[in-house]
């Protein structure tokens, strides 16, 4: 589990975002049949449409919350704003994606304006299927908090991608 978890510290998700964890299931985050690997970068154009996000591991009786988050904004050398939002996805049941579950929050694409930025995916399993409270607003989010105030507990997954603003040279 070290090695799932070691990427996680030296990108400062661990840190940033969350505190430290053990990975329980397995999380696999597909865009157009690209995986989401930890620090890998990806151009925000890949990201457009809503992921496939699969959760491995758990149960039919499991349910999860997922969400996604960038802790960069609006730069990563000054995040005065971190997190901004990016999506909530709840009562997914385990062993499936989150197609099935209750979208909570809608899926904002990555638009990052200054630097490299992380977009991160967290995976909590809920105690029971329940209704998940959205934030007031997707700027000054905190997944510590939302966790907390949804007794959503750590993390049971988490992967990571870096994507920068794209040039229209870059878009071709």
């Amino acid at each position: 589990m070290a090695r799932i978890i070691e990427p996680l510290i030296v990108g400062r998700v661990i840190g940033d975002v969350v505190d430290y964890f053990t990975p329980e299931v397995k999380m696999c985050v597909t865009y157009n049949n690209r995986q989401v690997c930890n620090g890998y970068e990806l151009y925000p154009s890949t990201a457009v449409a809503k992921p496939k996000v699969e959760v491995q591991g758990g149960d039919m009786r499991s349910f999860f919350t997922l969400v996604m988050t960038d802790p960069d904004v609006p730069g990563p050398s000054d995040p005065y704003l971190r997190e901004h939002l990016h999506w909530v996805v709840s009562n997914i049941p385990g062993t499936t994606d989150a197609t099935f579950g209750r979208e909570v929050v809608s899926y904002e694409i990555p638009r990052p304006n200054i630097g490299i930025h992380r977009f991160v995916y967290l995976l909590f399993r809920q105690k029971r299927r329940q209704t998940i409270n959205p934030p007031a607003s997707r700027d000054n989010f905190s997944t510590r908090n939302f966790a907390a105030e949804n007794d959503l507990g750590p993390p049971v997954a988490a992967v990571y991608f870096n994507a920068q603003r794209e040039t229209a040279a870059r878009r071709r």
